[in-house]
């Protein structure tokens, strides 16, 4: 009996997709408006980071509004991007003690096993994934969508 999908054994994880392709073409030569302006603008990307320069600056005028910062430095990018496939340690811990306490502390939960919780929409749409679909089964995607899509809904 086969135990992992071909997805889960594939060596590539999604590399030769078109996405990952134009990803690698980006690299070689990123557009800068001073440095290369002749250069690749990244029109894939799932991160919209065009606003970061005016968030940051707020949340500097209103250190209160938030709790990111750690020693006097901005949190802010750390968080505000892709978090570790894991999930955060922190966020997993809170959970862990939160369900502890809803089950009147009679059970320990330990953050280690915590699983289900989702680094983003890739692992989001793995979770729905397994639980919707049937073998052979199919989804529809309206277009345009993320790119990302080719590699992790296969």
């Amino acid at each position: 009996m086969k135990l992992l999908s071909t997805k889960a054994t594939s060596n590539s994880h999604g590399q030769d997709s078109s996405y990952f392709l134009g990803w690698q073409e980006y690299e070689k030569n990123p557009y800068d408006e001073e440095k290369n302006p002749k250069g690749i603008i990244q029109m894939g990307l799932a991160e919209n980071q065009l606003c970061f320069d005016l968030l940051e600056s707020w949340l500097n005028k209103n250190p209160d509004a938030a709790g990111f910062k750690r020693d006097g430095q901005s949190l802010f990018r750390e968080l505000a991007l892709f978090q570790d496939y894991h999930g955060l340690p922190a966020f997993k811990k809170s959970l862990v003690e939160f369900m502890s306490e809803i089950r009147g502390n009679k059970v320990t939960f330990d953050p280690n096993n915590i699983v289900l919780l989702t680094g983003g929409a890739t692992f989001a749409n793995e979770t729905l994934m397994f639980c919707l679909a049937e073998p052979g089964g199919a989804f529809l995607l309206p277009t345009p969508y993320y790119p990302g899509f080719d590699r992790d809904l296969k």
